[in-house]
C-alpha cells in the first residue's frame, strides 16, 4: 500500500492568525498567502493535517466544543477555495493553571510529544520521513524532530521571538517568513528529486 506524505501544520500562528487564546470565531482569519500555500501542497498530494495544543480548554477559557466549532469554520472558509484540511488533532490537556480537573494530565498528545502525529500516521498511512512539521514555536520543531520529519519554523505568530531561543536541540531545517515560503521550498524540493 502506497504511503502518503503530509504537511503537519500548527493551527494558531501558522494556519490562522495568532490572537492569544482564541475565544471569538470572528477572529478566525488566515495569513496572507496561506490559501495559495495550501493549494500548492494539495496539488502535490500532501495530506494537510493540523496538530494543535489547546490548553485554553484545561484553563477554562473555552470548551472542546468551541475548538471543534473553530475547526468547522476553518473548513467552511477553505471550502470556498476548494481546499480541505484532511484532519484536525488537538490536545486540550495541561499540568499548569488548570481550572477544569478532567483535563489535568501530562498526556502523550501534547506537543512536543508525538501522540497526535502518531494517530495521523496510523489513520492516513503516512511516511513521516518524507513529511514536514510546520510551526511557529520550538515545541513544533521538537515534535518534528521527535517523529523524524523535516521542520519549518515560521516567523508568523510567535516565530520571531521563538527564533531567538533556538539551540542545538531545536534547530529547524528551515526558517521561513510564512507558510507560502515554506510551501514553495517543499515544492522546489519535489522538483529537484525528480531530476
Amino acid at each position: 500500500m502506497k504511503k502518503n506524505r503530509a504537511a503537519f501544520l500548527d493551527r494558531d500562528g501558522v494556519l490562522i492568525r495568532e490572537v492569544g487564546y482564541l475565544q471569538d470565531l470572528k477572529r478566525v482569519n488566515f495569513y496572507c498567502g496561506n490559501i495559495e500555500a495550501l493549494k500548492l501542497l494539495k496539488q502535490k498530494k500532501f495530506k494537510l493535517i493540523v496538530v494543535s495544543n489547546q490548553s485554553g480548554v484545561a484553563r477554562g477559557y473555552f470548551t472542546e466544543d468551541f475548538v471543534r466549532k473553530t475547526h468547522r469554520l476553518i473548513q467552511k472558509k477553505l471550502k470556498k477555495y476548494k481546499i480541505k484540511i484532511d484532519a484536525f488533532y488537538y490536545c486540550p490537556h495541561h499540568i499548569r493553571d488548570v481550572k477544569i480537573k478532567k483535563y489535568f494530565r501530562n498526556c502523550f498528545c501534547r506537543k512536543p510529544k508525538p501522540g497526535m502525529v502518531l494517530k495521523a500516521k496510523k489513520r492516513f498511512n503516512i511516511d513521516l520521513k518524507n513529511s514536514f512539521m510546520i510551526g511557529d514555536k520550538l515545541t513544533d520543531i521538537k515534535l518534528g524532530k521527535n517523529t523524524g520529519m523535516k521542520t519549518f519554523l515560521l516567523l508568523t505568530g510567535y516565530g520571531r521571538e521563538q527564533k531567538k531561543m533556538i539551540d542545538k536541540d531545536t534547530k529547524p531545517d528551515y526558517i521561513c517568513k510564512n507558510l507560502l515560503s515554506a510551501a514553495k521550498i517543499i515544492i522546489k524540493g519535489e522538483k529537484n528529486e525528480k531530476k
